[in-house]
């Protein structure tokens, strides 16, 4: 079976379109975004395979899991037309699995593989501070877990300035409480992502993450006494 790599041409459009964006150059330049677009299909489609070994991914191809390279304006300041990056990601499928991951690929070793919760809504945000509360010690523990740490280092994650409602300043597990975003971010050199073993090597980061939700996914379909939701 033929090697997936991510080609020097479609890194090298992505910085030409991070000098040339308007809808001009893009015209003039459609057929070697297309290009571009089919090389990020197929890497897409080759680690939705290596996923769905180890994951129950309910995305049906990794076309379906890039996201446009064109951009919403309409509440930004900033409105050139077109992102200077190739992203996608895949949904755990049912109710039961939850957490995501995410890739992203862009020239001046921007590159990463990332997942985890961008934004729990107040349930879900809610019972995660109650698990923390009562289990700060299995947090502490699943944050360390080698692997995880290795790949991703700290979770990262927007946090309220001082201590979330219902909560004290001095409670033994503040630091985590503060957090309102679960998030980790592994990254890949230019030269990594143009590498012919980039396809299992960004399977193995994202595989790191299936520890922390493995955890997550049983806190957020059961009670504060584990029984099922």
């Amino acid at each position: 079976m033929k090697k997936i790599i991510i080609e020097k041409s479609t890194m090298d459009f992505l910085k030409a379109i991070a000098k040339n964006n308007n809808r001009d150059w893009f015209t003039d330049n459609k057929e070697t975004y297309l290009k571009a677009n089919e090389n990020m299909i197929d890497f897409a489609d080759a680690l939705l395979l290596k996923m769905k070994t180890h994951d129950n991914i309910e995305n049906e191809s990794g076309k379906k899991s890039l996201f446009r390279i064109y951009k919403d304006t309409r509440f930004s300041k900033d409105k050139t037309p077109y992102k200077s990056h190739f992203a996608g990601h895949f949904t755990r499928a049912t109710k039961q699995l939850r957490g995501g991951y995410y890739f992203h690929i862009e020239p001046g070793n921007k590159s990463g593989m990332a997942g985890g919760f961008w934004n729990p809504n107040p349930e879900d945000l809610k019972r995660i501070r109650q698990d923390i509360d009562r289990n700060y010690k299995d947090w502490k523990k699943l944050l360390a877990n080698k692997t995880l740490k290795n790949t991703f280092g700290e979770m990262d994650g927007e946090k309220v300035n001082s201590a979330p409602k219902g909560y004290a300043k001095d409670n033994p597990a503040i630091d985590l409480l503060r957090y309102k975003q679960y998030l980790f971010w592994a990254p890949f050199t230019d030269k990594e992502v143009m590498s012919d073993d980039f396809v299992t090597k960004a399977n193995a980061a994202l595989k790191a993450l299936r520890p922390f939700f493995d955890y997550m996914s049983e806190v957020l379909t059961t009670d504060l006494n584990g029984e099922l939701l």
